[in-house]
């Protein structure tokens, strides 16, 4: 059996939908998974016990799936199997956010359960290599591209954000903790089409948890902001709802590169 820890965002509920038999759906307080009601809630100070739980319910299986805020921890409502996990508790705690799911992933791998990504739960989520859009990218876009490549690099090596905003040669945005439509949105809007949207793991990134994402809102972000278009690294990034993303980059004249980034 499988079971889905939901985060926040869209990703959740689309893999949820692509599963044969319908998943146990979870959700660590206060995140309440966007258009999926959980079958259990559990706080971090109960995570020992909710892994127990877990076991109980027949669960072989665990994705973790969507975005969670780094939660708190509560001394006072710590409970005994959660004592004994807590000293990696406290040091994911401590991590940047690649070793903090890397701890996670090891703690539910350590409890009995395979611990798999959202593509590989949903592989239909991973778009093919090529340009599925009308538009197409030009040299430009391809020189932006190599850019995207060496700032992917940077900001994994300083477990930074999966994304960027080229333009004119340059990096005008770089994605925080917020996440990429929310950069998208400090951006002014835009009549005219250039600069591109990289996206790509951060290079030996943990891709059972994390596995960046796009979506029609980051369409719409991309159109306000006057993009010419999207690359996304091939077998790296994942698209929800695509039929309507590529009918919004269609309808205003962007670009959707799935690329192979190179070795």
């Amino acid at each position: 059996m499988l079971a889905l820890i939901a985060g926040q965002g869209a990703l959740p509920g689309a893999v949820a939908r692509a599963q044969p038999t319908a998943p146990l759906i979870c959700a660590m307080d206060p995140v309440r998974p966007e258009g999926l009601v959980p079958d259990r809630s559990f706080r971090l100070e109960r995570l020992g016990s909710f892994l127990r739980w877990l076991r109980g319910q027949g669960v072989t299986r665990v994705c973790m799936c969507g975005a969670v805020p780094r939660p708190e921890l509560r001394w006072s409502a710590l409970d005994l199997p959660t004592l004994l996990l807590l000293p990696r508790v406290l040091r994911a705690l401590r991590h940047g956010d690649d070793g903090a799911l890397r701890i996670a992933i090891a703690i539910v791998e350590q409890a009995g359960f395979a611990v798999i990504g959202a593509h590989e739960a949903a592989p239909d989520l991973l778009p093919r290599t090529g340009v599925p859009t009308a538009a197409a990218p030009g040299d430009d876009a391809a020189e932006a591209a190599r850019l995207g490549d060496r700032i992917s690099t940077e900001q994994g090596e300083r477990d930074l954000g999966q994304a960027c905003v080229i333009r004119d040669g340059r990096v005008i945005a770089r994605e925080a903790q917020a996440g990429t439509d929310a950069m998208i949105a400090t951006l002014p809007g835009a009549t005219g089409r250039s600069g591109i949207l990289y996206k790509a793991p951060k290079p030996g990134q943990e891709r059972r948890a994390d596995l960046p994402v796009i979506g029609p809102a980051t369409a719409e972000g991309a159109i306000r902001a006057g993009f010419a278009g999207i690359v996304i690294e091939a077998q790296g990034v994942m698209v929800l709802d695509r039929e309507r993303v590529v009918q919004m980059l269609d309808e205003a004249g962007l670009f959707l590169w799935v690329r192979e980034r190179p070795v």
